[in-house]
């Protein structure tokens, strides 16, 4: 499963979502993180800029995502 991560340079709270998301690849969950700068355009800091880290994936065809602060059981009962 491929999950995005909306994250920007020097953001802690991104970089704790970030090692929750690993911390599931090594329990063996199956996915595939994609670091997205915010910074890069207007349409996603309108959008994320306030609200950052957030995790995304498509499940049927629709958009689901999650921001923080989420803990690991969050996030995991989220992403499966």
């Amino acid at each position: 499963m491929k999950v995005n991560l909306y994250t920007t340079l020097g953001c802690h709270l991104c970089e704790q979502a970030y090692a929750l998301l690993v911390a599931l690849q090594q329990e063996g969950l199956a996915i595939d993180i994609d670091s997205i700068e915010i910074a890069d355009s207007d349409e996603l800091m309108d959008k994320y800029g306030i609200r950052i880290p957030v995790v995304t994936f498509t499940s049927d065809e629709e958009v689901r995502e999650i921001g923080w602060p989420f803990t690991l059981d969050e996030l995991r009962a989220f992403l499966v």
